[in-house]
């Protein structure tokens, strides 16, 4: 068998989309992917069907592993032929102890790679509004570790030559060492009311930022029961913290945001999440398939082939407009034949997919749900009308129903099938498990079902309470409705049924929960 390659990666310090574009190609490709925990999770979703994913950190039942047995872990499985990406925080070649492992992978005549990452070191302090080095403050900095005891430290560091050598220091894990270090320096010459700043979990929905003085830190850490991974900088940099904390300023900053739609439909809803400041989690708990069933299939086959005789095509979402599509060219159906046909659509997002598809929707009500189609077609839909209804599998009854007392001809045509998703992210899991998750969105009756569904089969006796206190963010009233039927206490829900509705009123509540906590303070 051919030795295969490995990719000692840097996964940069925590937000996933500081990765490199390298780091990501190598990620993409790899068998086995090998992590700890300072590599984000999400990194993980990028990896391809099938590949392997080894965690190599702390658990609560079991130390991490060994160093030496990281090192061996990655020969073994280069020598099975297998590419694998080694995902390190940060950057692999400061305080990651990439020599030792591209050493031994050397040595067993194993192809690797070292792909520099986004080092904690300048990173974290940027995303607290501190530049590491400033034209007026500092021209110089030092990166040092802060992780041994004191006497490795004396050992390691030349304190009367580092104290002074630099601009800003930049201690890396070091919170436990914080009260020493400060005396260190202190006693080879640093003034006392140096500034100092430690930010926690820098970069990540957690991040937290204490400042003070080389005097009065130990104090303040101490206070806060300030706990690591933390980066500590030390120097007049500091003071730029109070103009420029630019991460901290965003609307959604600290906020966890659990997305529960579809995989295929989750990524805009995340990437704006991710863009106001919070941290999207994705668990997918609804997943779109076509009916497997033949007599569904032979039931599109045949409405279709009618499309001559319908008066109205009326879709209820994006993914009635997409499967029916798929539907037309699975049996070479030409769009034209509907050519009778008057488009009624719910909501922007389902007229943009037509629209997508040179096709304008006659009638778009001014409340995005059936009711609303239903009252804005009042006056124009007549007794023996045929109606096409392209829809899921899981689609309300009232418009069909409503068509019919009506005298119109509806046909209900699942075109697509609604199912729990079948894979789940455990992080995700753990963090509903831990309640570390701020907000819940809901985009359908569906999400809010599987969810519970889903918590139930992994040992949450009743998802309900467990949720309680948590934002539900509720795209409309239908969803509402089963949502609180089901017991979770709807506390955000906008005046129209659209995502970019939704966020807005996602920033409004988080804003005002934030201006009165700080008032309250």
């Amino acid at each position: 068998m051919n030795k295969g390659v490995v990719y000692l990666v840097g996964a940069g310090p925590g937000d996933p989309k500081l990765i490199t574009v390298r780091g990501l190609e190598c990620l993409k490709r790899s068998d086995v992917v090998v992590y700890d925990r300072l590599a984000s999770p999400r990194l993980l979703r990028h990896m391809k069907e099938g590949a392997r994913k080894i965690y190599v950190g702390k658990l609560p039942d079991r130390h991490t592993m060994k160093q030496e047995e990281i090192n061996q872990l990655l020969v073994d499985l280069a020598l099975e032929g297998h590419a694998v990406t080694r995902l390190k925080g940060g950057d692999p070649t400061i305080f990651g102890r990439v020599g030792e492992e591209a050493e031994l992978l050397q040595e067993n005549g194993i192809t690797f790679e070292i792909v520099p990452g986004i080092t904690s070191a300048i990173a974290v302090p940027a995303y607290a509004g501190i530049p590491v080095t400033h034209r007026d403050l500092a021209s110089s900095l030092s990166i040092i570790t802060g992780h041994e005891s004191p006497d490795k430290l004396d050992r390691s560091i030349h304190w009367d030559k580092v104290t002074n050598a630099t601009g800003t220091l930049i201690f890396l894990m070091g919170v436990a060492k914080i009260g020493y270090i400060a005396e260190q320096l202190i006693r080879h010459g640093k003034p006392a009311d140096t500034p100092v700043a430690l930010v926690r979990w820098g970069t990540r929905v957690e991040q937290q930022t204490i400042v003070g003085t080389l005097e009065s830190i130990e104090r303040i850490v101490k206070e806060a029961n300030f706990q690591p991974p933390a980066v500590i900088v030390v120097g007049e940099v500091v003071l730029q913290r109070d103009k420029l904390k630019w991460y901290e300023q965003k609307p959604l900053f600290g906020v966890r945001v659990l997305v529960t739609r579809a995989r295929a439909q989750a990524s805009d809803l995340a990437d704006r999440i991710e863009e106001l400041g919070g941290e999207p989690c994705e668990l997918p708990v609804i997943e779109m398939r076509e009916p497997k069933d033949e007599a569904a299939v032979q039931a599109i086959r045949a409405a279709l082939a009618e499309a001559e005789t319908y008066s109205w095509l009326m879709f209820t979402s994006v993914n009635g407009v997409e499967y029916f599509f798929a539907w037309l060219e699975r049996f070479n159906v030409d769009i034209r034949r509907f050519h009778a046909a008057r488009i009624a659509a719910v909501g922007p997002r389902t007229a943009e997919a037509l629209r997508k598809r040179g096709l304008m929707a006659d009638q778009l009500p001014a409340k995005f749900h059936a009711e609303g189609l239903l009252e804005q077609l009042e006056e124009e839909l007549k007794p023996g009308e045929k109606v096409l209804l392209p829809r899921g599998d899981l689609a309300r009854e009232i418009l069909p129903r409503e068509l019919l007392a009506k005298g119109l001809l509806p046909v209900e045509l699942d075109v697509y099938e609604t199912v729990l998703a079948d894979s789940q992210d455990e992080q995700a899991l753990e963090w509903i498990r831990n309640r570390e998750i701020h907000a819940i969105t809901f985009t359908s009756s569906s999400t809010v079902t599987n969810l519970l569904e889903l918590l139930r089969k992994k040992g949450i006796e009743d998802p309900a309470a467990h949720l309680a206190g948590i934002d539900i963010a509720s795209i409309g009233p239908v969803t509402s409705k089963t949502a609180e039927e089901a017991g979770l206490a709807v506390t955000i829900e906008p005046k129209e049924a659209t995502i970019e509705a939704l966020m807005e009123s996602l920033v409004q509540h988080q804003m005002t929960k934030r201006n009165a906590d700080h008032h309250s303070s």
